[in-house]
């Protein structure tokens, strides 16, 4: 199992495509893995057979990374540090994030921090929601503590308890993560993010906000509705992947090796 460590955790991934091709993170979401988020849906294929080398890996309390249980470790600042130690591990001095609901926060934070780094991004099942929120998860907090799904009654916590009840999560560390995972940027910040940005959200999304507010506030932001897809489906959708690939190869010449 190929790893890397940063802050005294281990964090698996994968690098899959040319070692010399330009590289794409894949940064997934909250109480999925890499698996779930980029290999299943078929991600990693698609930008390998795309001339892309395709770096995914699980963020620390997910997949098959440590899990550590005290809220400190997953500010979305410590998060975007594990990217960027991956890059350095991987030697990559440049790539595009391309980030799914948290990894999609996290990659701002990331990109925010780090630009010259990550000259391009992609967020998936994040749009406003960067900046206004996401809602009030102490419920979901409550149902991944719960003691099974039959106690849960709340429908977003039902939703992600399962989720993590068929990912096999580790729900403590989980509930640890939500604590302090989704601090938002202010509007202020958002505008600093100076890099081509793609926003794709299912237009059944009802977390993510609206991907053409946040397009709004961004230097190079485009907006892209996934249609008729939910939170939990737009990420594998065909059209999504297209749109992704077109922006990709327009922009390819900043994260050239």
């Amino acid at each position: 199992m190929a790893e890397f460590e940063n802050g005294g955790y281990r964090l698996h991934f994968i690098d899959e495509g040319d070692r010399d091709a330009p590289a794409i993170f894949l940064v997934h979401g909250f109480a999925s893995s890499l698996r779930v988020n980029w290999v299943d849906p078929g991600w990693v294929k698609a930008l390998t057979d795309a001339g892309y080398r395709a770096v995914a890996f699980d963020h620390r309390g997910h997949g098959q990374s440590d899990k550590p249980r005290e809220g400190s470790a997953y500010t979305p600042e410590a998060l975007a540090s594990d990217v960027l130690a991956l890059a350095d591990h991987l030697k990559i001095p440049t790539a595009a994030l391309f980030g799914y609901s948290m990894g999609a926060r996290v990659s701002a934070f990331a990109g925010l921090r780090y630009p010259d780094r990550f000259p391009l991004l992609v967020f998936g099942g994040l749009g406003s929601g960067l900046v206004d929120g996401v809602g009030d998860w102490d419920p979901i907090a409550e149902a991944l503590l719960a003691p099974s799904l039959d106690d849960v009654s709340h429908e977003r916590g039902r939703m992600f308890r399962a989720f993590a009840d068929r990912t096999r999560s580790d729900r403590l560390a989980l509930a640890a993560c939500i604590e302090t995972s989704r601090k938002e940027l202010t509007a202020d910040e958002v505008r600093q993010l100076r890099q081509p940005v793609l926003i794709g959200v299912g237009t059944k999304d009802d977390i993510a906000g609206s991907p053409e507010a946040l397009a709004a506030l961004l230097p190079e932001g485009v907006a892209f509705d996934i249609p008729g897809r939910d939170h939990m489906l737009a990420v594998g959708d065909r059209l999504f992947k297209a749109k992704v690939l077109e922006f990709l190869d327009v922009h390819r010449a900043l994260i050239a090796r």
